[in-house]
């Protein structure tokens, strides 16, 4: 029933996506169907056809020849100019040895095993732990039977990303933790928060990078104080908004006074409730608080 319409917008009305199609007259008419994330990251990653998205309600119009594809460009790669058009920036750290990490893990090893000049290509041989530098963590990192790295569809890999800016509080305040209020004030400025959105949190830890005891901020007794996520803002965002994932810039989802006694109950709810996370994020200074996507990719080993 589309078939002389083509996508040429999305745009945000409120917090709710709304698709916008073009009639060959040049009226733009908004469908009557607001669209879930799942719905638009449908059309985004997938090339099915959009006949689903027509209401039901809608009149038919009378069938006419599909047009041309050399004059109507496929609609994923009107997208494509348009994305294409706006800035990308990389949240991931460079990784090397002596890098800020858990407290627990060990550095890591590199080795070049051939070389330019005796066998004519370079490659190295890295021995890390699977959570170094900018990394994923899944569900399955905290809870044995839940999902692996492998297990993570591509689908939870592009998002509405959310930023929640606790970086006064934290500079204030090393112990502080994001709160339920924190989500509040967000969603006061911007509307609720979409489901299946990447929440991040911004503390400014990111800025200590590479120094490891700036990251760690222990005291005289050597306990660790940064900040980090609250059990019950967690529980509010995957309970009430239902967000897919999160992310900071520090070392650990939990504050640093409770991972120095080795609690995690922050962590432990967010993958118990099989929600991926991305720690050690960079340049969150460069992204908006509202309106940008998150394109989230990691190796993928097996189990």
């Amino acid at each position: 029933a589309m078939d002389t319409k083509t996508v040429t917008q999305i745009e945000v009305n409120g917090q709710t996506p709304l698709l916008l199609v073009k009639e060959k007259a040049g009226m733009r008419i908004p469908i009557n169907r607001k669209l879930s994330f799942s719905a638009l990251a449908f059309i985004i990653i997938s090339a099915s056809p959009l006949l689903p998205l027509a209401n039901a309600a809608d009149p038919v119009p009378p069938a006419k020849t599909a047009p041309s594809p050399q004059k109507n460009s496929p609609v994923l790669w009107d997208i494509y100019k348009t994305l294409s058009a706006k800035e990308f920036v990389d949240l991931t750290h460079a990784f090397r040895s002596g890098i800020p990490k858990w407290k627990g893990y060990p550095d890591e090893k590199r080795k070049t095993i051939y070389e330019y000049r005796s066998d004519g290509f370079w490659a190295e041989q890295y021995t890390i732990v699977g959570q170094w530098g900018t990394h994923a963590d899944p569900p399955a990192h905290f809870h044995q039977g839940l999902r692996t790295l492998d297990k993570i569809p591509v689908k939870e890999m592009v998002a509405p990303l959310v930023l929640i800016d606790i970086s006064e509080k934290a500079q204030k305040n090393a112990d502080t933790v994001l709160s339920v209020d924190d989500v509040k004030k967000w969603e006061t400025k911007h509307g609720k928060v979409p489901e299946g959105a990447f929440v991040v949190c911004k503390t400014g830890w990111s800025l200590k990078w590479p120094d490891l005891d700036l990251m760690q901020n222990r005291d005289a007794k050597g306990i660790m104080h940064y900040p980090g996520w609250s059990v019950e803002a967690l529980n509010f965002l995957i309970q009430e908004r239902y967000i897919i994932a999160i992310g900071h810039e520090t070392t650990d989802t939990d504050p640093g006074f409770n991972v120095s006694a080795d609690r995690y109950p922050a962590q432990a709810y967010v993958h118990g409730e099989n929600r991926y996370q991305i720690e050690l994020l960079d340049n969150l200074d460069r992204v908006p608080e509202y309106g940008a996507l998150a394109i989230v990719t990691f190796p993928k080993p097996e189990n």
